[in-house]
């Protein structure tokens, strides 16, 4: 069955950001923001607690330390520094995580951080030197770094498709410091495209190679909840088919 992700805890102090309450029960895996591109320690235990109560398997979104640019800017850090960023934050996790009695499900890098380790050697390197501390799987893009790095390093890679993002030509994901609401319809269209053909189609009209093992979309997206929804029903009737 693929699963659909979603990041979440997105909120920071008095600040909400997504239904997270809506979201929660519609999904399979959360990636729990860690405090450096959103959240906080108040938002991770609320989140981690929801996701226990609906029996939703919890990993970590490290960020790059950009709190006001919401991890979407890229920023120059050599590999070291970075890879005991990323520890800090899963670690912190990870804590509230064993609070509920849950386990640390993957590491999902989050924004900007995700799209240079897409295509910075270095980058993955240091989300691996990371990973090696708590030995989860990574979820990314095939045809990219992840795949060939992280696999290389000995890390499972589970394979993501992005339903309410947009592809380059080059195969990496576009990515916006914000975005409006998209189409449901297109979003599950484009899942099921992913699913029984194994591509998307590129900005520029190029067919990409996809594999989704999990599908991601996002909290922020102001009518998530409808495109999870379509997404969803979707890939079930799909694969209940199939």
């Amino acid at each position: 069955m693929t699963e659909i992700n979603c990041d979440m805890g997105e909120g920071f102090g008095l600040y909400r950001l997504g239904d997270d309450d809506a979201l929660m029960p519609l999904i399979t895996v959360a990636n729990v923001a860690c405090g450096f591109h959103a959240s906080d320690f108040n938002h991770m235990r609320r989140t981690v607690q929801l996701a226990a109560r609906h029996g939703v398997r919890v990993g970590a979104h490290p960020s790059l330390p950009d709190l006001q640019g919401f991890g979407r800017r890229e920023m120059k850090i050599g590999r070291d520094e970075l890879a005991n960023c990323i520890i800090y934050q899963i670690g912190a996790l990870k804590g509230f995580l064993e609070a509920e009695g849950m386990r640390l499900n993957h590491i999902k890098p989050h924004g900007a951080l995700y799209g240079m380790a897409a295509q910075q050697e270095h980058v993955a390197q240091a989300v691996c030197d990371a990973a090696d501390v708590f030995r989860v799987p990574l979820l990314g893009m095939v045809g990219t770094l992840h795949e060939t790095v992280y696999q290389g390093r000995g890390h499972h890679l589970v394979s993501e498709f992005y339903a309410d993002l947009d592809y380059a030509d080059s195969g990496h994901l576009v990515i916006v410091r914000s975005r409006g609401a998209i189409d449901p319809k297109r979003a599950a269209e484009r899942s099921l495209r992913a699913l029984a053909e194994g591509k998307v189609t590129s900005q520029g009209g190029l067919d990409i190679a996809v594999k989704p093992e999990s599908i991601c979309i996002h909290s922020d997206t102001p009518n998530a909840v409808e495109v999870v929804r379509a997404v969803r029903d979707a890939i079930g009737a799909y694969l209940r088919e199939a």
